[in-house]
């Protein structure tokens, strides 16, 4: 119900009549007045004058339900939300419901975790009320080997919903990092169920810095807040990351990833720069020549042969000739 007063009271343009809200809603005045003070508890500033009736002065920066999907206008990303305060992972929540058959472009947000986690089971530091802690639940119709697609695909979707929002030229570092200026901004973990050939589902996890304190992050990181000398606003830019990402998915179809791909190497910091992988089997460097039509990172070593590269740590050298 609270919602539902909350779309009348924005979709009005000054005071709306309590006597109104109630007819419309078919409930009684004392049941609106006690949603406008749970309303009001969870930081909605709403004004209430005697005559004139109530009006929304201003919302809080919370990634509520209502807010994520008021003027979201997505097809089925976003569509069903579950939302916590604090959770220990958006991911192993995200996990759980693929596993048991939720809807496809389900989301689970959070506005604090206290065990978030990047690759290879890093920490992923998320203090409450100050960045996207967010997981996405896909199926799409691919074999599990070219699922590395789509952390391209989301990794693209985060820049054009960064320009969007704040004017702001963020790049991506291969495979999974959004950077400004040399420093970390997001990144993003892709973890996939699948058999042999087939994929059951994908969530993608994005942890993105947005009003975290300079002085909390961390050696290496940055926020848009920083960057920007200015607050972002979370729910405008969820709802833009969101609508990219969708629009970006469904046009995977019959052009394959090709789009996609164009779209990675012009927003990338990568490919050209000499480069060092470090992965569980041993370290490889040369020069980053171009990704594959799977996301796998193209590599010339000093000998001359190209290699292929899936996964890894992935340094950025000085040229010999620096």
């Amino acid at each position: 119900m609270q919602d539902k007063i909350l779309d009348l009271l924005k979709r009005s343009q000054g005071y709306l009549s309590g006597e109104e809200i109630s007819s419309r809603l078919k409930i009684s005045r004392q049941g609106l007045w006690k949603y406008i003070q749970d309303l009001r508890d969870a930081g909605y500033d709403i004004a209430a004058v005697p005559h004139l009736g109530y009006q929304l002065v201003s919302s809080p920066d919370r990634l509520f339900p209502f807010e994520i999907k008021h003027n979201l206008n997505t097809k089925f990303i976003g569509r069903s939300i579950s939302y916590f305060d604090t959770v220990s992972s958006t991911m192993d929540l995200a996990i759980g419901m693929g596993i048991k058959g939720c809807v496809e472009g389900a989301i689970v947000i959070a506005e604090g975790q206290s065990r978030g986690r990047g690759r290879f089971k890093r920490e992923w530091f998320s203090p409450k009320h100050k960045g996207i802690y967010l997981s996405l639940i896909l199926r799409p119709q691919i074999a599990p080997n070219a699922a590395p697609i789509l952390t391209l695909l989301t990794a693209v979707s985060i820049c054009e919903a960064i320009k969007e929002v704040s004017g702001m030229d963020a790049r991506i570092k291969w495979p999974n990092d959004i950077l400004i200026h040399n420093k970390k901004l997001a990144g993003i973990l892709t973890e996939i169920s699948a058999e042999t050939d087939i994929t059951h589902f994908v969530v993608i996890g994005v942890g993105l810095n947005v009003n975290n304190d300079k002085k909390a992050l961390i050696a290496g990181a940055t926020s848009l807040a920083e960057q920007k000398k200015e607050k972002v606003s979370r729910i405008e830019l969820l709802q833009e990351i969101l609508r990219r990402i969708e629009s970006n998915y469904l046009g995977l179809g019959k052009d394959s990833a090709a789009a996609i791909l164009d779209k990675w190497r012009k927003s990338n910091i990568t490919l050209g720069r000499r480069v060092r992988v470090v992965s569980e089997k041993n370290t490889r460097e040369g020069q980053a020549l171009d990704i594959d039509t799977d996301g796998a990172l193209l590599i010339r070593n000093d000998s001359g042969l190209t290699e292929k590269v899936t996964a890894g740590d992935i340094a950025h050298c000085r040229d010999h000739h620096a």
